[in-house]
């Protein structure tokens, strides 16, 4: 190796730990670690083990979930995904629905997708369906709540967010016809220049995506990028479930968003839309509040309205379409999370 190669090599190195101890995430696990060993230095070492049995119990399926979701990119299932928008407004609308609640993409990710559709002139009701599908449930948040909450919550959860977007689609719907939520996009993002979705044409998905030397790559590139955007806020949320363990009482979940409380599940709508980290980072969150006595209801209401209207995704679709869709893009997730927090809460006592 020259020397040129070598100092190049050392600037690398040198950026990319520069970019890890400078992000946002690890940032704040830092500091949060700090804290607790300045203001009860007796109990970071309990914290710690917490946090560490953890990440190593999620571990493996961690790897499974983000091994899922390179393999869905680097292969172009995700090209499934515009199909689901073909036929007559009712058909897609559930296709939406369905595929949304299945599909790889997070909340931020998700906006591309429903940018380049409304440019394309997708129907607003199908692509409303979807968009709040979406963010609720994807293959590797379906693995990470079965292991952190129960397959029975997680599964709940992906059949709610099918209801979600059935529910947002079919009320879009309504609403078109009397003459209202028509032209969606704002006007600086109707003529802009993102790329036409082939909305009839046929799908091509390569499975042996390790015959190609580009689709390997694409998985490798994907995977590491996933890997450390959905790993690094997993940690941040281990560590604040070992804070709840270590400093809230049971009693003041169990009266604040437990079952005795009638008011539990708007309050955990409301507290979920501010403080809601992401999917990833929800699932040991909830899985703490539920073992301090969280409601099932109130737990299913906090991450669904919480994936919907998280911030990042709340500021993206801002940005890109009308005002009026924003507030009715929050009401159906505010009113849907509600509803479907007590539907869920109902079908847990029943069973």
């Amino acid at each position: 190796m020259s020397l040129n190669e070598a100092l190049q090599t050392l600037s690398h190195s040198r950026s990319k730990l520069w970019t890890f101890f400078t992000d946002k995430v690890i940032v704040a696990c830092f500091l949060i670690i700090a804290a607790q060993a300045l203001i009860d230095p007796q109990t970071v070492p309990s914290s710690l083990q917490f946090t560490l049995d953890a990440i190593l119990g999620m571990a493996p399926f961690f790897l499974v979930a983000v091994g899922l979701a390179a393999y869905f990119s680097a292969s172009g299932a995700d090209a499934f995904i515009a199909k689901a928008f073909s036929g007559t407004p009712m058909t897609a609308i559930v296709g939406a629905s369905i595929v949304g609640a299945l599909s790889p993409f997070c909340s931020c990710g998700v906006i591309p997708l429903v940018a380049s559709l409304l440019v394309a002139g997708v129907p607003l009701a199908p692509v409303m369906a979807f968009w709040i599908a979406s963010p609720i449930m994807d293959p590797e948040i379906y693995v990470l709540t079965s292991v952190g909450i129960g397959v029975g919550f997680a599964t709940g959860k992906t059949l709610i967010a099918i209801g979600l977007g059935l529910f947002a689609g079919f009320s879009i719907l309504l609403l078109q016809k009397r003459g209202l939520a028509l032209n969606p996009l704002r006007p600086d993002m109707a003529g802009g220049c993102r790329p036409k979705l082939d909305l009839h044409g046929p799908v091509n998905v390569h499975w042996k995506i390790w015959d190609q030397q580009e689709r390997r790559q694409t998985f490798v590139t994907d995977g590491l990028a996933n890997g450390w955007l959905i790993g690094r806020w997993l940690v941040l949320a281990f560590i604040l479930e070992g804070l709840m363990v270590a400093y809230i009482p049971t009693t003041f979940v169990e009266e604040l968003v437990g079952q005795e409380n009638i008011f539990a599940i708007p309050l955990a709508v409301l507290i979920g839309i501010p403080s809601y980290l992401n999917g990833y980072a929800a699932i040991p969150l909830v899985s703490g509040l539920l073992d301090l006595g969280m409601s099932q209801g109130a737990a299913m209401a906090f991450m669904t309205a919480g994936a919907v209207s998280s911030i990042p995704a709340a500021i993206a679709v801002f940005g890109l379409v009308k005002r009026q869709i924003f507030a009715t893009y929050l009401v159906l997730g505010f009113l849907g999370s509600i509803g479907t927090g007590i539907l869920w809460q109902y079908w847990v006592n029943l069973t």
